[in-house]
């Protein structure tokens, strides 16, 4: 005579509430979930600086008299802060909009090739995004900070 099927049935997962202050910083997150949290934080990061992107934008188009204060405000400082402070933040909307357009189009490639994408080329494309996000930022903030 056979078993009976509640014996040789598997034991389903179980799924609890995670405690914030013993279980996170034991998680290891995969690299496709610091991609979709970054692409969320890079938004929100260049949504709150627009009022420095248009003003930046605005300045530097404006006249010769406003592109040297637009200049200076990255050299000598401007609002009590130094300079070096404005090319941080700078820099910070530089990686906000490249990290959101390399991740932006692995999700468009994606959303493309839906039936093609698998955990493997899903966790390799996520590592492309960062490695690519910040060597472009790099070379952007080397140019920003004048060291070519």
């Amino acid at each position: 005579m056979s078993e009976p099927a509640s014996n040789t049935a598997r034991k389903r997962p179980e799924f609890r509430n995670i405690n914030a202050l013993t279980d996170l910083p034991s998680y290891r997150l995969p690299a496709a979930g610091w991609v979709s949290i970054l692409h969320r934080v890079s938004g929100v990061l260049m949504f709150i600086l627009m009022p420095f992107i248009i003003w930046m934008f605005d300045t530097s188009i404006s006249s010769e008299i406003s592109y040297s204060r637009f200049t200076s405000a990255f050299t000598a400082g401007m609002l009590g802060l130094p300079g070096f402070v404005w090319k941080l933040v700078a820099l910070a909307l530089i990686w906000a909009y490249l990290h959101h357009l390399c991740a932006g189009i692995r999700h468009l490639r994606m959303d493309i090739n839906h039936g093609a994408v698998d955990k493997r080329s899903g966790a390799m494309s996520a590592r492309v995004v960062l490695a690519l996000s910040l060597l472009l930022t790099a070379a952007l903030g080397a140019k920003l900070f004048g060291l070519y």
